[in-house]
């Protein structure tokens, strides 16, 4: 029962990379909502392969169809049904592997807690399925717009090449202005140039994804095991890849005194508000009305296009030869994926808050 998230704002996906098609339905959708399309395409065209030279050359057009919940351009209020068909899978890229294990991959884990798995390209545990998670989102997100809330995700680091700037020093609407997302243009022209290298030596590398949400409400989130930055890194932690998250001032924090890391309140007009934000805009695990920031650290892309020693199913050695489609980074693709779970989260925190009507 792992395919499901959320409690009020809640989206079940499924689908394999190389399987007909990947999908999600979403039900808890408040009715009355315009469901802008292109809004939702362009979305999906921020997250497809085959856009630039520095993600895998795998052709899909990913258009979505919404095959239920809509009516007239707006939600019905039921369940909300959405699918891309798969195009360019090439299932002959992985019967190589149908009997081995590839490092650190889910083939050994899948193997040993089903007794069967889909080898072709990774099955439900590629990171394909995160299309359905960004088709989702992208109506949270039209959701959350409804109330001002802004979220904002970008590359802040590749390898050893990190931002230093923060977000607040930044303009982030330059995000989308370079192939990877890095709002920086100095910065960004660095990090395509090792991502580059690094495909070039049939490599991979890792990177961070950072977020920040302005225009969240207080009151969002839930005490002890609901809390806003738990159900947040929850989401990140689910995302393929995904090997760290930080909210606020982080790991950063235990560098501090108390009484340099504590945010110190005052009013400001009918507001109150913080005098600094290491909180990171929540705080006893409820948004606190100040921006929420984090950082998502990604793992350097499994597949690589070396040979590597690994084992087959007898136990026995094995080379692993690289073959296939894959990105040598992932962080440009997945910057739409943090924005789409941050919505998802957040667009049920709201719901949860609260009743809605629009």
């Amino acid at each position: 029962m792992s395919n499901s998230y959320g409690k009020l704002f809640k989206i079940s996906t499924f689908g394999e990379s190389h399987g007909r098609a990947v999908g999600v339905v979403l039900d808890g959708c408040p009715a009355g909502l315009d469901l802008d399309l292109e809004f939702i395409q362009n979305e999906l065209d921020r997250r497809k392969p085959g856009q630039s030279k520095i993600t895998t050359q795998r052709k899909e057009e990913d258009k979505i169809e919404i095959v239920s919940g809509i009516f007239e351009g707006k939600s019905t209020g039921t369940p909300i049904a959405m699918l891309v068909w798969n195009a360019d899978a090439r299932s002959k890229d992985y019967s190589h592997i149908a009997d081995r294990y590839r490092p650190s991959h889910a083939d050994f884990t899948y193997q040993e807690k089903y007794g069967v798995r889909d080898y072709r390209g990774g099955g439900r545990s590629s990171a394909r399925e995160t299309l359905a998670r960004v088709a989702a989102g992208a109506i949270a997100k039209l959701f959350l717009a409804k109330y001002g809330i802004k979220i904002n995700a970008y590359v802040s680091q590749v390898g050893g090449l990190s931002l230093q700037k923060s977000y607040k020093e930044l303009n982030l609407e330059e995000t989308e202005n370079n192939i990877v997302r890095c709002p920086d243009p100095v910065m960004a022209e660095e990090m395509i140039s090792l991502i580059d290298s690094v495909r070039k030596d049939c490599d991979t590398i890792g990177g961070v994804v950072s977020c920040v949400v302005q225009g969240t409400p207080v009151g969002l989130g839930e005490p002890v095991f609901d809390k806003l930055h738990a159900e947040l890194g929850k989401a990140m932690l689910g995302i393929n890849a995904v090997k760290g998250f930080e909210y606020g001032s982080g790991f950063e924090g235990v560098k501090m005194l108390g009484s340099q890391h504590n945010d110190a309140f005052y009013v400001e007009g009918d507001r109150i508000r913080t005098k600094t934000n290491y909180s990171g805009g929540i705080q006893g695990g409820i948004s606190n009305g100040e921006d929420i920031y984090f950082r998502v650290a990604f793992k350097p892309v499994a597949t690589l296009m070396k040979d590597q020693e690994s084992i087959n199913q007898e136990g026995e050695a094995v080379t692993v030869s690289g073959k296939g489609r894959h990105d040598p980074c992932v962080v440009p693709r997945a910057v739409p994926i943090v924005e789409a779970m941050t919505a998802l989260v957040l667009a049920d925190s709201l719901l949860r808050n609260k009743v809605i009507k629009l």
